[in-house]
């Protein structure tokens, strides 16, 4: 499997175990295990750059996700996912609002990243309430 993990922050994540996490979440899902997939963990700064690069929008987000091959569920060919990118201190700061834990939080967004990849989206009710449900249901899995 090839999944990187690419601190840019000055902080360790590494008991997030977040390439475990995306690991089950392709397995779930049914991709072929040699899939690259890279997960980048950036400062506010940097994800501000991104989200007003590529969104047009500005301040920082939580999570990017740049998908590469057209890779859907059940793709059994290797191939190459794309980059999630994720901001720690915005997941931190939603995870205090919301009132979960900081690792709660960290995973469900590495989990939308990868949902993204795979060709979910959210822009309608329908599809935000299947995805928000399937990232919430994979992740809850993981940590049993």
């Amino acid at each position: 499997m090839a999944i990187e993990i690419i601190n840019n922050t000055k902080e360790d994540y590494s008991n997030l175990k977040l390439e475990s996490l995306l690991a089950f979440g392709m397995a779930q899902m049914e991709i072929n295990p040699d899939c690259d997939l890279n997960l980048m963990l950036v400062d506010e700064d940097e994800m501000t750059e991104l989200h007003i690069k590529w969104m047009d929008e500005p301040g920082p987000t939580d999570v990017l996700s740049f998908p590469m091959d057209e890779i859907e569920p059940g793709y059994k060919e290797v191939g190459v996912l794309g980059d999630i990118v994720l901001c720690p201190t915005v997941a931190l700061s939603q995870a205090q609002k919301a009132g979960h834990s900081f690792e709660h939080e960290a995973g469900i967004l590495s989990m939308h990243g990868l949902l993204h990849i795979l060709g979910f989206d959210h822009a309608e009710p329908e599809e935000e309430k299947e995805m928000f449900a399937l990232q919430e249901s994979l992740v809850a899995r993981w940590s049993k």
